[in-house]
């Protein structure tokens, strides 16, 4: 590994159809940013063009390109002839989240797609796990159930709409909380919805039903670890739903989640990172 660093090392998020990319110079997170693409690799291409061109950055400023993601099994070559090398995607997860806090014990929650789980022990980063619930299924549902799958629409939907008039709660079946459930908390998620429901509420519940998912899997990845912190990273976090929904589950658990600046981009910034990590400062098992 390299330990002086005189060029930008930036590190690319590579999905199946949008690529994230970051600069790291001296130490610092330069100008992040995305771009949708119909393939993996035009969406890399066009995502590293439109980055050096818009910051001016010369293909000699550039030390290292480190690539992730699962769109980065597509690129078996350098990129623009600059040295190219891969990241371990849950690797750069671990890393990108513990960049941005100074807790050493955590599980990284990366919201994309899908969602997976990544804990972190002082110098330990490990892939626990993961669950077929994210991104995906909010645009599936989004588009089975309000004939569109762009979620930006579907979060502005959502802020008109109200969750509990299509999630169960425990104060619908039980006049008074349970141990260590407040009559507000959720029963039984869409459990109450019917043939009535606005388009606002299930927008609404479809948020929520995935939000609440992810958070109750993360919870429970963290039994018998004492860990009591989860950083948050990736697209779902810039729902404006994530605050009111952690917020609650947060105080039912009695847990804590972060969301880091630059959420979003976390695994680009972590691919980065592991080109800069020193061998002996860093071990994933």
């Amino acid at each position: 590994m390299q330990e002086n660093f005189m060029g930008m090392v930036i590190g690319i998020d590579v999905g199946g159809s949008t690529t994230k990319i970051v600069g790291i110079e001296n130490g610092h997170i330069q100008s992040p940013m995305f771009i949708t693409a119909a393939d993996p690799v035009t969406s890399l291409f066009g995502a590293f063009g439109k980055y050096i061109y818009d910051n001016g950055i010369q293909l000699s400023d550039v030390e290292q390109v480190m690539l992730t993601g699962v769109g980065s099994a597509f690129v078996n070559s350098p990129l623009y002839g600059l040295p190219t090398r891969k990241a371990d995607e849950f690797l750069a997860n671990g890393l990108g989240a513990r960049h941005a806090t100074d807790i050493d014990r955590l599980i990284v929650v990366s919201m994309g797609t899908g969602t997976s789980f990544v804990r972190i022990d002082g110098k330990h980063i490990k892939h626990i796990g993961g669950v077929g619930i994210g991104g995906g299924t909010l645009s599936g549902l989004s588009r089975l159930l309000l004939k569109t799958s762009n979620i930006l629409q579907v979060a502005e939907l959502a802020q008109k709409g109200d969750s509990t008039h299509v999630n169960l709660l425990i104060g619908d079946i039980c006049n008074t909380a349970l141990p260590d459930l407040p009559v507000n908390a959720t029963a039984s998620l869409l459990g109450k919805v019917d043939s009535n429901a606005s388009e606002a509420d299930i927008a609404c519940g479809i948020i929520y039903m995935v939000l609440q998912t992810i958070g109750g899997a993360a919870v429970l990845s963290a039994i018998n670890s004492g860990i009591k912190d989860f950083v948050l990273i990736g697209n779902l976090t810039q729902l404006p739903q994530c605050h009111e929904v952690f917020s609650k589950m947060e105080s039912i658990y009695h847990v804590r989640f972060h969301v880091p600046p630059y959420a979003e981009y976390r695994t680009a910034i972590g691919a980065a990172l592991a080109y800069m990590a020193d061998d002996k400062g860093l071990e994933e098992r």
